[in-house]
């Protein structure tokens, strides 16, 4: 019976997250046309940090509790899904084009944090030069107070300069039907609500199905909880690229990932410092590795459906290489 209750909570989260996509894609749609502001800014300002909100819950949540490892594998394998998972889909459902102002400015912004990041855990274990002393220890680095404060001082300077290239470079006015501000306001609220509650309901449920078929806790966070916070960025992108407006697609899950790195691990450290274990430095390793491996599918201007069908095999395997390791 209990199972019975969770897949209908499965299937009620799904509809929720669809419903609640289109609704928050139409009104962020027509907030940049209102604007005159270009939709991949609005995808990498309101829509990444709308969809990042079950991150932001479950990274913040975890550092007031203390559980600060969840916080950081909550970042780093949800950006390594968006990268894959998100963007492997959108291009295998339709060719996915690709911003120019993204390629050059946010995607390389993207990979630099990854880098900064995996310097600041990895460091100590360089320094110490003890790999398998590393191996054995819950320990190995530390994201700190002053360099969580870093980063949110980062993300500061980083909207604000979206900010002012907005206004410097308005959008020319496109065809669609106008929104009056409190329809544009009422649609992204409404959307968003819908996203977050769907995406806890698929959580939970998946979990709780997940739990009773006899799969480790271990499992289920590295696969369902990883994807299922994830999921306002997978179905907000796939029907934002549906409807065509692929600059909200490809800027929503780079900007998610930005947000993810200076905003989330910015507040989970400035909460509690985080302890990283070795597990941790391979998986940022593995996100640095991977974000290069997309920005160079994504130099010929689009990800196509081979590359798309690549990037998901690679989510795949990182996946089943988790789980081994």
């Amino acid at each position: 019976m209990d199972i019975f209750l969770n897949i209908l909570l499965l299937i009620a989260g799904f509809i929720a997250l669809i419903k609640g996509a289109d609704l928050f894609v139409d009104g962020s749609s027509a907030l940049a046309r209102n604007f005159k502001v270009p939709g991949v800014i609005i995808g990498l300002t309101i829509v990444a940090m709308g969809t990042s909100a079950p991150e932001l819950a479950v990274s913040t949540s975890a550092a007031i509790k203390g559980a600060n490892e969840i916080a950081l594998s909550n970042v780093v394998g949800s950006n390594i899904f968006n990268l894959l998972g998100v963007l492997g889909i959108c291009a295998m459902i339709r060719p996915l084009p690709i911003d120019r102002a993204i390629m050059k400015r946010d995607f390389p912004f993207s990979i630099f944090l990854s880098v900064l990041a995996l310097g600041a855990v990895g460091l100590p274990m360089i320094i110490n030069g003890d790999i398998k002393t590393a191996a054995m220890s819950d320990n190995v680095g530390k994201v700190s107070r002053p360099f969580s404060i870093i980063l949110l001082v980062l993300f500061v300077s980083y909207i604000t300069m979206l900010i002012i290239l907005a206004k410097k470079n308005p959008q020319q006015e496109e065809a669609g039907e106008k929104k009056p501000m409190w329809k544009c306001a009422l649609l992204i609220l409404v959307g968003l609500a819908c996203i977050i509650a769907g995406g806890q309901f698929v959580v939970n449920g998946a979990k709780a199905i997940a739990s009773a078929l006899g799969m480790s806790e271990t499992l289920i966070g590295l696969t369902i909880v990883a994807i299922g916070t994830s999921l306002p960025e997978l179905v907000t992108s796939v029907v934002a690229s549906r409807k065509g407006e692929n600059g909200l697609a490809v800027g929503n899950v780079v900007g998610s990932n930005i947000f993810n790195i200076l905003f989330i691990l910015g507040v989970s450290g400035a909460i509690h410092p985080i302890s990283v274990n070795l597990a941790s430095v391979l998986d940022l390793a593995v996100l640095v590795v991977i974000s290069i491996i997309t920005m160079i599918f994504a130099r010929t201007k689009h990800i196509g459906r081979a590359e798309g069908a690549v990037m998901v095999g690679l989510y795949a395997a990182d996946v089943v290489f988790a789980v081994l390791r």
